[in-house]
């Protein structure tokens, strides 16, 4: 029903977090980290386009099974007072557990990255993420 709402408001959030990150990056001329290569506000778009391309596509498939309408009230659980209770329950389990699925995965990611990078020698990493030294 309304479980892509919990993706979808983490997203909002991380996408705040990454763009002030970016500015502040930007400001001090910080733009990649020691270890990787890549910048905190690098790392946090891999999570917002995990979250947004989730939510757009649970957004779709609930449109599609006429969950969701592009009409007041947008989900059609408000409609009936006695379907909102099951809809917070859906958002709060299966919303907030796909959330931090995803969450989980993208630090599977950072920590891969870091990983993988590691071992390499500081020019190599260097040229990776966007600069030379």
């Amino acid at each position: 029903m309304a479980c892509f709402l919990v993706p979808m408001g983490e997203a909002i959030v991380t996408t705040i977090i990454q763009k002030t990150a970016a500015k502040r990056e930007k400001k001090s001329n910080q733009r990649k980290t020691a270890k990787t290569g890549l910048s905190w506000s690098r790392k946090l778009s891999w999570l917002n386009q995990l979250l947004w391309g989730g939510t757009i596509l649970l957004a779709l498939e609930h449109a599609w099974h006429g969950e969701v309408t592009l009409w007041p009230p947008f989900l059609t659980a408000m409609k009936n007072p006695s379907e909102i209770v099951p809809m917070f329950r859906e958002m709060a389990t299966i919303g907030v557990g796909m959330a931090v699925f995803v969450t989980f995965i993208w630090i599977v990611m950072i920590y891969v990255a870091e990983r993988k990078f590691k071992g390499i020698p500081k020019f190599e990493v260097d040229s990776v993420g966007g600069g030379t030294k």
